[in-house]
């Protein structure tokens, strides 16, 4: 009946976006062993896609910089080509606990970019 307006997809992806496109960083906090830890995060989008993603070490306690350095090396590849609302990460390159500032950070980002 009605169903063949569903099925017609010329365009809709970058139309059906929520968010807009443009470079957006937001910091998130996690708890680690070392107390409070900040990591920095920069997305950009295209289509409501991630395209690209940077992280800004904010530890500063030795063990945690390690951390979020390997978070920074790993993080990409978990996230570029995805959705913005697929997103949600937990262990990257070893590290377990930076994930949950980088997804809070998203969390801000999502709010930036609608």
């Amino acid at each position: 009946m009605s169903g063949s307006a569903a099925a017609s997809s010329s365009a809709s992806p970058a139309n059906t976006s929520a968010y807009k496109d443009g470079s957006y960083s937001a910091d998130g906090t996690y708890t680690s062993p070392n107390g409070q830890e900040t990591v920095g995060v920069q997305l950009n989008l295209s289509g409501g896609t991630v395209s690209g993603v940077d992280i800004t070490v904010h530890a500063t306690n030795p063990n945690s910089k390690k951390f979020q350095s390997e978070f920074k090396d790993g993080i990409a590849a978990q996230v570029v080509g995805k959705k913005l609302d697929e997103i949600n990460v937990s262990k990257v390159a070893g590290s377990s606990l930076a994930g949950a500032g980088f997804n809070q950070a998203v969390e801000a980002i999502k709010s930036q970019a609608k």
